[in-house]
């Protein structure tokens, strides 16, 4: 598996270079921010046309992680489409595409800030997920430690190339965007920085993950 393995609140966990984030003592997948229909809303409101295939994407990386870890929870850590008519507007193809996807496992929809209604795609609607010694939620809150979280879309710049990115310290991890579409956050922009500690690393994506101190 591609991964890089870390210890975080005393157990262990897989950062995969999709992005998505593996913890094999709970057989738990965790992706953050889909941003399902991003397209479709563009259109909608601001009449961009961008071409109509990021949940075709994002939905063929989210299988490709499922089947190779054959989770039994699924958690999607919030913003898992783009607003709530996004959710509404999905395909007869992408809507049995999710449902499949779900079948035969626990599937656990953290709300977000641009998703925060229900979902009729099945699985479990929660505002966190706790599953100690960690906890699941979409934005980081202060002061918080074993907390696993999205939002921010963190990314780095590495030799030229800026590249999606998990953070990590001792106390909180923050996954990058998994949707295609997504843009992301400069880890040294102080919305990052001022929630992480000296010590924090980024471990970029990519086809070999790659650990670097945190960028301020």
């Amino acid at each position: 598996m591609n991964a890089h393995v870390f210890s975080f609140a005393g157990t262990d966990l897989h950062f995969l270079g999709t992005g998505a984030l593996y913890w094999p003592a709970r057989e738990l997948l965790c992706v953050s921010d889909l941003h399902l229909g991003r397209s479709e809303r563009f259109a909608r409101r601001a009449g961009a046309l961008l071409p109509p295939y990021e949940t075709r994407d994002t939905l063929t990386r989210l299988e490709a992680a499922i089947e190779m870890t054959e989770p039994q929870i699924v958690v999607c850590l919030g913003d898992s489409f783009d607003d709530h008519a996004a959710q509404s507007g999905l395909d007869d193809v992408a809507r049995l595409w999710l449902i499949r996807l779900m079948a035969g496992r626990r599937w656990v929809w953290i709300e977000g800030n641009h998703d925060p209604g229900p979902v009729d795609l099945g699985g479990t609607h929660m505002a966190e997920l706790p599953e100690p010694p960690l906890t699941f939620r979409h934005i980081a809150r202060v002061g918080a430690a074993g907390e696993i979280s999205g939002h921010y879309h963190p990314k780095a710049r590495v030799a030229g190339r800026t590249r999606p990115c998990l953070v990590h310290d001792s106390d909180r991890v923050i996954l990058p965007a998994f949707g295609t579409y997504t843009g992301g956050l400069r880890t040294d922009d102080a919305a990052i920085r001022d929630l992480m500690r000296d010590e924090a690393i980024a471990v970029l994506t990519g086809p070999r993950p790659l650990t670097i101190p945190m960028p301020r």
